[in-house]
């Protein structure tokens, strides 16, 4: 009797075995035959394959601009500027010891002081009005002073922090940071990041219906299939496997094609952009989707495809039964 449990138990455990090692090899079988499935539905699987990248094309482009927009944005901050007004009643010599002062600044890379002469100077030069403005009895304009905060003081907080302990000092009539305006800058780019957010979840979902209503219509065309082979003894795990597979052929597709058209259109802006910056002589350049994005790319695609095939299946292929022929 030990003898006949033995050989029982090993029996059992060989067609385990069998059954771990045949596993992945149905599965490779049913994901070819629902790739060969797709190939014979070409209309509708290009149709479907071309929804989904398009859908998805529209989030990750929304998302390239604003990367590029952050990448800009941090350009621009290693570039702010503190301008400070001084007092009329100022003189040379207190201005000269307010700029030691602020030399002594840990946030302070560079002091530049313009006097008030230089700056009337410069005025009548620019400004064009050059012989009008000999007839004024004294100098309207003060003393200004240029600040340039170091690199970890330049962002726009830290800046602002350092305007306002700049503006304390007793000589300083009125101080203007140049980066006032990235502010709204930051701000917008905050409201096209959850802008891109929505859109995002709107499409996923359509992405979602798209795939479940093309699963759909593929189990109704092969209904009376579905219950022979429910006849025969087919589980619905084994009949749900091919139609899973599909969801997954189409968020792969999808995704490649999403990512082929957000390179296209990124191709495409990159020498309107180059005209642009040789204008302003800047060195910008648009940055494309690295290889991680495009990964978490198609991989998103995937299981959009994988969720929507699923959902249908399990409503459709269970409702299907022999007896109901």
């Amino acid at each position: 009797m030990s003898r006949n449990l033995h050989s029982s138990g090993l029996n059992q455990r060989n067609t385990l075995l069998r059954r771990l090692l045949t596993l992945p090899i149905r599965h490779l079988q049913q994901a070819v035959g629902s790739l060969g499935d797709l190939w014979r539905t070409p209309f509708t699987s290009i149709m479907t394959v071309f929804v989904l990248g398009i859908s998805l094309a529209l989030p990750a482009t929304l998302h390239l601009f604003v990367k590029n927009a952050e990448q800009v944005s941090e350009q621009w901050d290693s570039a702010s500027q503190i301008t400070l007004f001084l007092k009329l009643s100022t003189t040379d010599k207190s201005a000269q010891n307010l700029v030691k002062r602020i030399k002594l600044y840990s946030e302070v890379s560079e002091v530049h002081y313009i006097s008030s002469k230089q700056a009337l100077k410069e005025f009548k030069v620019l400004s064009g009005f050059g012989q009008s403005l000999e007839y004024l009895d004294t100098n309207p304009l003060p003393a200004t002073i240029l600040v340039t905060p170091t690199m970890r003081a330049s962002q726009a907080s830290a800046a602002n922090e350092l305007l306002a302990k700049l503006k304390q000092e007793r000589e300083v009539e009125q101080g203007k940071l140049d980066l006032e305006w990235l502010t709204r800058l930051e701000a917008m780019a905050q409201l096209i990041e959850d802008i891109v957010i929505g859109v995002a979840l709107l499409l996923c979902m359509s992405v979602v219906l798209i795939v479940g209503n093309t699963i759909r219509l593929a189990i109704l065309n092969q209904k009376e299939a579905i219950a022979v082979m429910k006849l025969v003894g087919a589980t619905d795990s084994f009949i749900q496997r091919p139609f899973l597979y599909s969801g997954v052929w189409y968020g792969v597709f999808g995704g490649l094609l999403s990512w082929l058209a957000v390179s296209i259109l990124a191709q495409y802006l990159t020498g309107a952009i180059s005209k642009l910056t040789d204008l302003y002589q800047s060195n910008f350049q648009l940055q494309g989707l690295v290889f991680n994005e495009v990964l978490m790319l198609i991989s998103f695609a995937v299981i959009l495809g994988l969720v929507g095939s699923y959902i249908s299946v399990r409503k459709h292929i269970r409702a299907i039964e022999p007896n109901a022929e």
